[in-house]
């Protein structure tokens, strides 16, 4: 049997995925963003076992890693028959996506003082 190194998230990388949760990112979303900052490649069951999570829950948040171009895809032929293995890799650094991540919400908080701001106009000019 061959024994291989294994990535697992520690205490303050847990700790970053609750705070990117309570920030309105997808818990899954982030755990599999961490992993994969910790890595140069990696194939889904790697991140599974590294994360605690099920196939279905990191093909999810690897789709929109994928749409947001923080991350890329490409398919290993195993021999003989079969599918591929997919092989994901980060595309952009973890603070590029953190600064790209607080721009997001600063634009969101921009949004809500807008709306709250026009709400208050309409109530007081009834």
């Amino acid at each position: 049997m061959k024994r291989r190194e294994s990535y697992v998230l520690d205490e303050k990388e847990d700790k970053a995925v609750q705070i990117f949760t309570e920030l309105g990112m997808p818990k899954n979303m982030a755990k599999t963003l961490l992993y994969l900052s910790q890595v140069p490649e990696c194939k889904c069951s790697d991140i599974e076992h590294g994360v605690y999570l099920r196939q279905p829950e990191v093909s999810v948040a690897m789709q929109e890693l994928r749409k947001r171009g923080w991350v890329k895809k490409r398919d290993l032929k195993k021999k003989g028959k079969g599918r591929p293995v997919h092989i994901y890799k980060p595309t952009t650094d973890l603070s590029k996506i953190l600064k790209s991540f607080e721009q997001e919400k600063l634009n969101e908080i921009e949004i809500i003082k807008n709306d709250i701001s026009e709400l208050k106009n309409i109530i007081e000019n009834r």
